[in-house]
């Protein structure tokens, strides 16, 4: 039967697939537009099932802070190509998946962030919706993770995203009950060099007190291993030791870290200078931090 041009271009805004698909879609369905579509969605979900075993780690993280600093939002979503990752249709979606988050705090996991109406089309899951891009470009996409940082105190949550949108941070620097000074610019200025600062060093604690039990030993293990066959007493052994997680620490604890922008001073130390400086504690009380396809 012959199909009339403005029902493929309704059921190609509605379905956001080809136009020939769209047309065979029509012509396969008597040109039922309800069960045309439900036609192209089966075949969005038959392609996506295809494409799932594919490696997907290039695409973008995005995040969005709200004007009082107090939650910050952040997500990865993957594509398997930077080419993808560069076109409208991806960066749409990666806007929408931010915004299915900002929107929707009772979702807790992917899962149930997937099954919610989606937010630029309630007619359809953010899971179909996902769906249809990756019909529309061929490549395998996942929503990788996403997280919410807020804060109840006096504090600033802070967001960098590194240029290229492969790197993000979302830090919660709390002033003690400070609220003039949390609302201040020298304050937002200390936020967002903390948050350069994850994102260039790439911390994985706040502090040595952070570090899981079982991690801190792993790593003892693994220098008392290296210095085993040295003819050493024990107590000097237990020094290099020492020396060896001050070493690891600077590497992975934000307050034992080198400032980047002045390497002569650690973080740990620049945070209590300008906390006399303000006469306010001032303390890193968390922080995220994704590396597009790194991580967990």
């Amino acid at each position: 039967m012959a199909v009339s041009t403005e029902t493929i271009k309704l059921l190609r805004e509605a379905t956001g697939a080809g136009v020939l698909d769209c047309k065979k879609a029509l012509e396969a369905t008597g040109g039922d537009f309800e069960r045309a579509t439900a036609y192209l969605r089966e075949k969005g979900l038959a392609a996506a099932a295809k494409k799932a075993e594919r490696v997907a780690k290039e695409g973008m993280v995005k995040l969005q802070v709200d004007e009082q600093g107090q939650l910050g939002i952040m997500v990865e979503v993957n594509c398997e190509t930077d080419f993808v990752a560069r076109t409208e249709d991806f960066q749409r979606l990666a806007e929408v998946v931010l915004k299915q988050v900002a929107e929707n705090p009772q979702a807790a996991d992917l899962p149930s962030l997937l099954a919610l109406p989606c937010v630029d089309d309630s007619r359809m899951t953010l899971g179909e919706r996902l769906t249809q891009v990756i019909a529309k470009v061929g490549e395998n996409i996942v929503v990788r993770r996403f997280v919410r940082v807020g804060r109840t105190d006096a504090g600033w949550v802070e967001g960098y995203l590194h240029p290229g949108s492969r790197i993000g941070v979302l830090l919660h620097l709390s002033a003690a009950g400070n609220r003039e000074l949390a609302a201040s610019a020298p304050f937002r200025e200390l936020a967002h060099d903390l948050a350069l600062q994850v994102a260039a060093a790439a911390p994985e604690y706040v502090s040595p007190a952070d570090i899981p039990a079982a991690v801190l030993e792993a790593e003892q293990a693994k220098y008392r291993a290296q210095i085993a066959d040295e003819k050493k007493p024990d107590h000097i052994k237990e020094r290099i030791i020492a020396g060896k997680l001050d070493k690891w620490y600077e590497q992975i604890c934000l307050l034992q870290q080198p400032f980047v922008k002045d390497d002569s001073i650690k973080i740990g130390d620049l945070i209590s200078q300008k906390g006399r400086q303000w006469n306010t504690p001032v303390s890193v009380a968390g922080f995220v931090r994704y590396e597009l396809g790194t991580g967990e």
